[in-house]
């Protein structure tokens, strides 16, 4: 058993996210008005019948909602989420795009509840011998995003001492010794965060945002998850989705140019474009009204950069996905979220970062893509786009939805190739006897 740490320990600032950071975009609204008139979705989930069982750790709250600032009675290790109004809201801005655990253990909470109409994908059991997988509760980008700073001289920062403190309760677990952590499941999905505890809990299976910062004996495409960023703009119904004509940009970027390691092809490609005809290229940020400025100008373009920075992946593609501008994803190793079952080929574009860089390359290829191919992406974007969504309480086929799916067809994989190196253990023992 973990003991919790006071309060004042944590120093937690309170936190005041904006109302449009909480909110479900119209377009799920509406999808969700209609599936809760859809009769099939009038039952109860039946744990029997759950694609997913899930038995989720009772970590104290400074490991999760304590990190929002939410303070439960005596001995109480989680908000009520039967109340909305009374569940603690993730900060906004940047915090927001990786607040993927945050979604996760919220739906994990209200399976439970008996509420009718929530998708039957994963459902919370209270004995870990039941369970398909194990979840850990730990708001990792949050502790890294707002408590990485060391307090005073000779100190640990409260995200490392989370983080040792984490990997000291898992490695006494009964669950974690059985399998060697291998059915666990751990989100890490800013690049920085559990940064001191990746190689202790390895092991598990990581919910990430890419492999950029990973090395591949630590997290691969074979144990792990690509999981969508939570997007920043909001997402643009699909009756209200400007069409082909009424884009009058060809290209969007707008974001930070100058990046180190792969990121350096940013700034190559803005000085090839920057002074184009039809082409949006500049320096933002989210600050200011820099998110409507974005929401504005991808709604207006047909085609929307995503381009390697810092690491393989950026939020853009997901803002890119919800305004309905075809991507043109430059990022020769990125990972993209659900791809065993999305054919991005679909709705987006690929070009190497060799070709991009190549002068004309990228515009002529651009401008050969002409109305008729470019509506047929345009059509599969307003399709997918759902699948990119979180919110609360999950919908079928949303962002959550779509995790858990992913963890219950990894985990089928994985169960595969154990049972595959399993096959000649006993003929094997007998031999080496002899």
């Amino acid at each position: 058993m973990l003991p919790t740490y006071p309060s004042d320990d944590l120093k937690v600032q309170t936190l005041k996210p904006r109302d449009s950071d909480w909110k479900v975009s119209n377009s799920s609204q509406k999808r969700s008005s209609v599936e809760q008139k859809n009769k099939k979705m009038n039952r109860v989930c039946d744990p029997t019948r759950a694609l997913l069982k899930v038995f989720m750790y009772d970590l104290p709250p400074e490991f999760h909602f304590g990190l929002l600032g939410w303070k439960g009675s005596v001995n109480q290790t989680w908000p009520e989420v039967g109340n909305p109004s009374r569940i603690p809201r993730y900060p906004g801005g940047l915090n927001l795009q990786h607040s993927i655990e945050y979604w996760l253990t919220l739906d994990l909470l209200s399976s439970n509840t008996g509420k009718a109409g929530q998708p039957c994908t994963a459902i919370r059991v209270q004995n870990s011998s039941q369970a398909d997988i194990i979840f850990v509760p730990f708001f990792s980008s949050l502790s890294y995003n707002r408590h990485s700073k060391i307090q005073g001289e000779g100190q640990v920062s409260v995200n490392k001492m989370l983080q040792d403190r984490l990997v000291h309760f898992l490695k006494g677990r009964k669950e974690w010794k059985r399998s060697g952590g291998k059915n666990h499941l751990i989100v890490a999905h800013h690049p920085n965060s559990l940064v001191d505890a990746r190689r202790d809990l390895a092991s598990a299976m990581l919910i990430l945002a890419d492999f950029g910062r990973y090395p591949v004996e630590l997290a691969n495409i074979k144990k792990d998850i690509i999981a969508p960023y939570r997007h920043l703009v909001g997402t643009i119904p699909s009756a209200e989705s400007p069409p082909y004509d009424e884009r009058p940009m060809l290209v969007y970027f707008q974001g930070a140019i100058y990046r180190k390691d792969g990121g350096i092809i940013r700034q190559e490609l803005y000085y090839l474009l920057k002074d184009e005809k039809d082409v949006h290229f500049t320096f933002g940020s989210i600050g200011g009204n820099g998110v409507n400025q974005a929401s504005q100008g991808m709604s207006m373009s047909k085609f929307c950069l995503n381009i390697a920075g810092d690491t393989p992946s950026s939020n853009r593609l997901f803002d890119a996905i919800v305004s309905h501008c075809v991507p043109v994803i430059i990022s020769d190793e990125i990972e993209l979220p659900f791809e065993d079952v999305l054919d991005y080929s679909e709705f987006s574009l690929f070009v190497r970062g060799t070709d991009a860089i190549k002068k004309g390359y990228l515009l002529k290829f651009l401008r050969s893509i002409k109305r008729k191919e470019w509506t047929k992406m345009w059509e599969r974007l307003k399709e997918i786009t759902h699948h990119f969504e979180y919110q609360y309480p999950s919908q079928s086929g949303d962002a959550v939805n779509m995790i858990w799916q992913e963890v219950a067809r990894k985990k089928s994989s994985m169960q595969f190739n154990s049972h595959r190196k399993n096959r000649y253990n006993r003929s094997q023992r007998l031999v080496k006897t002899n």
